[in-house]
């Protein structure tokens, strides 16, 4: 069963979208294309434990295991060396996406403590949107009494 804002997009949103910008093409018209959640530990490089619990978190939110992402280059005002890991990514694409947007949109952003919407100027000139969080309490699937330290994610 596709997800239900896939539904909704393909429905109700596509059509609407192409009539009122006169679309000739429905691939002209704005869709999601892929949602990447990024977690970077710049900590992690004293405490290796951090990494675990950040995997484990990312886990649980997307649906999908993360890639560790390692440092490129050694800097050593950071203590940072190269190849050691430093954070996790997930790319989500089709139905896991449209779900994760839609919990992040009607459950988690709600959650926020003083939510006034999210920016209109985070888009890059390519369409792309950026979106940071500073606290991952605000998933529901994350339980309070097993976190270590608030990580934020984007």
């Amino acid at each position: 069963m596709a997800a239900r804002l896939r539904q909704f997009y393909q429905k109700t949103a596509l059509p609407a979208l192409t009539k009122e910008f006169g679309y000739k093409n429905v691939m002209a018209a704005p869709r999601l294309d892929k949602i990447s959640i990024n977690i970077g530990l710049g900590e992690a490089t004293q405490n290796a434990k951090l990494m675990d619990g950040a995997v484990n978190e990312l886990s649980q939110i997307a649906g999908q295991k993360p890639v560790v992402t390692k440092a490129k280059k050694s800097i050593a005002a950071f203590k940072l060396r190269e190849n050691m890991p430093i954070g996790c990514m997930v790319t989500l694409r089709g139905d896991r996406m449209y779900e994760f947007f839609d919990r992040l949109v009607n459950v988690a952003l709600p959650r926020v403590r003083d939510f006034r919407g999210v920016s209109t100027k985070s888009f890059d000139g390519r369409g792309n949107y950026t979106l940071g969080i500073k606290d991952q309490l605000i998933f529901p699937e994350i339980d309070y009494a097993k976190v270590d330290k608030t990580k934020g994610m984007t």
